[in-house]
């Protein structure tokens, strides 16, 4: 499997592209992804590929929100 690395204008930018693919994941899936990540991180969902790009997305989305977040408060 071949990385792929995108870089995006601004953190929002990434954080919507991330959200976008969370949300593809899930549609296919039908459950959200905090409840797959839950059921991942207890090795209920198998460590094939897509469960592995899913994950690392939802930690990427976790990452992202709480880094806009710190900017937003040191903003205000």
């Amino acid at each position: 499997m071949r990385k792929q690395v995108l870089q995006y204008e601004s953190p929002i930018d990434a954080l919507i592209a991330v959200a976008k693919r969370l949300s593809r994941y899930e549609a296919e899936a039908g459950m959200d992804s905090e409840q797959f990540f839950a059921r991942y991180r207890n090795g209920e969902m198998g460590d094939d590929a897509r469960a592995v790009e899913w994950a690392n997305d939802y930690r990427h989305f976790l990452a992202l929100r709480e880094d806009l977040s710190k900017r937003l408060h040191e903003a205000a």
